[in-house]
């Protein structure tokens, strides 16, 4: 997966669109020649922008794994040069704030724990080589919690035991536990041992076929990668759904719609 440089051409397809709209109100003055050379090195700053936005907004492939590379890809886009112009480096400027700050409204620790499950990213070159040792045990915590919340139930269907045998059960009990533990560590280490693939392969089909020698993480993989990186894809389809009822079609059942919209959804899926 590689991302968009942005800096390979200049983009002067929407200055005749621009020139059209406004020439329909004479009250404004036509941009110069300056102005125009500005907007298209402002268009040009902006487009890894459009191509991040389809591939974090799609719907056929994985996108929670690589939020986080594409907020450390526009970042260092952005990072301002000498040979910057005052207007590039304020708008750089302005533009990385912005991320920061919803950068920081996100689940971080969600998608950096998908990041990792995700074996095209699972060097984890997003973080810094100190702080990626935190992640993995971010991984192994959440494998742990998981575990002790699926017996939980199973030992409080147990009946008590005899008071004699409190002591020796604890024991072993938490020789059990320490044993699992280790069992759960032992896999994280085997899947980091695993080599990256291509940017180009699906993790879900990898984790399809290493389900089994990775048993312990691969619900894990499945629950984290499968999960949108944004609200797009269910925005899309509430849009679809706009377009269906209308004021001629008000009269449709809810069963109608829904059959509909997942008609439509399942055709444009094929396409």
């Amino acid at each position: 997966m590689e991302f968009y440089s942005g800096h390979d051409k200049k983009h002067p397809q929407n200055k005749q669109p621009l020139r059209d709209v406004l020439t329909t109100d004479t009250k404004i003055v036509m941009p110069t020649t300056a102005e125009m050379d500005k907007l298209q090195r402002v268009e040009t700053l902006l487009e890894p922008c459009r191509y991040l936005t389809g591939l974090l907004g799609g719907e056929k492939f994985v996108s929670c794994s690589v939020a986080l590379l594409a907020f450390c890809h526009l970042s260092r886009m952005m990072e301002s040069s000498d040979d910057d112009p005052a207007y590039v480096t304020k708008f750089k400027s302005t533009f990385r704030n912005d991320m920061e700050t919803r950068k920081g409204n996100a689940n971080i620790a969600y998608l950096m724990i998908a990041t990792a499950l995700d074996p095209r990213f699972k060097d984890l070159k997003c973080k810094p080589r100190a702080e990626r040792s935190e992640v993995w045990a971010s991984v192994t915590n959440v494998v742990k919690e998981q575990r002790v919340i699926a017996e939980k139930p199973r030992e409080e269907k147990n009946s008590e035991p005899p008071k004699k045998k409190v002591t020796i059960l604890a024991v072993s009990s938490e020789s059990d536990s320490e044993q699992k533990e280790d069992l759960i560590e032992n896999s994280v280490r085997r899947y980091r041992a695993e080599p990256a693939i291509s940017s180009d392969s699906c993790p879900l089909e990898w984790w399809s076929k290493h389900a089994g020698s990775h048993s312990r993480l691969a619900p894990f993989a499945q629950k984290y990668l499968a999960t949108p990186a944004t609200s797009v894809p269910c925005e899309r389809l509430f849009s679809l759904a706009g377009h269906i009822v209308q004021k001629k079609r008000a009269s449709l059942s809810s069963e109608n719609v829904n059959i509909l919209v997942c008609l439509s959804n399942w055709l444009s899926a094929e396409e």
